[in-house]
């Protein structure tokens, strides 16, 4: 399966909002701390998407938002997702629950100490770095484990890290 996706870090006071992913039953993400956003809709610019899947998600409207890169994930061999990456630094509204799992304001240093995929540990470096847009591919077996990985076509294997 082949789906496009946007994923957002909405960022404030040296945090980011992030979702533990409790609620989906054969949700890739269960039990994951990950950032807001979902599946493109019909017709839908990744712009459109981070827009509607922020507001769904958080009750926020971004009012500033950066497109990071774009992160190529391939889970086994059933699932290649192409994810665009943003971050954000405005946003105004009134918070709601969101229905996929709690989110909460982290320590953007205490992200690292929570259940993430191994692959976003190296984009949180890369937006760290402010580095300038990248593409990131991440390649995981069925188990989670991140086998290799690619920043800007050079890869790198995991077992030798």
């Amino acid at each position: 399966m082949v789906s496009l996706s946007t994923l957002c870090y909405i960022e404030k006071d040296e945090k980011y909002l992030m979702l533990h992913r409790t609620v989906k039953k054969n949700d890739v993400n269960k039990d994951k701390w990950i950032g807001v956003g979902g599946h493109f809709e019909y017709q839908e610019s990744p712009e459109d998407c981070l827009l509607r899947e922020v507001k769904e998600e958080t009750g926020y409207t971004l009012t500033s938002y950066r497109y990071r890169g774009i992160v190529t994930f391939i889970y086994g061999d059933d699932i290649t997702e192409y994810m665009s990456l943003y971050t954000a630094d405005g946003f105004e509204g009134i918070p709601i629950p969101c229905d996929e799992g709690e989110l909460e304001w982290i320590d953007k240093k205490a992200v690292f100490d929570l259940n993430i995929w191994e692959g976003d540990k190296i984009f949180f470096r890369l937006l760290n770095e402010d580095r300038g847009f990248f593409s990131l591919k991440l390649v995981y077996n069925k188990a989670d484990k991140l086998l290799y990985y690619t920043i800007d076509g050079k890869r790198y294997d995991c077992e030798n890290e």
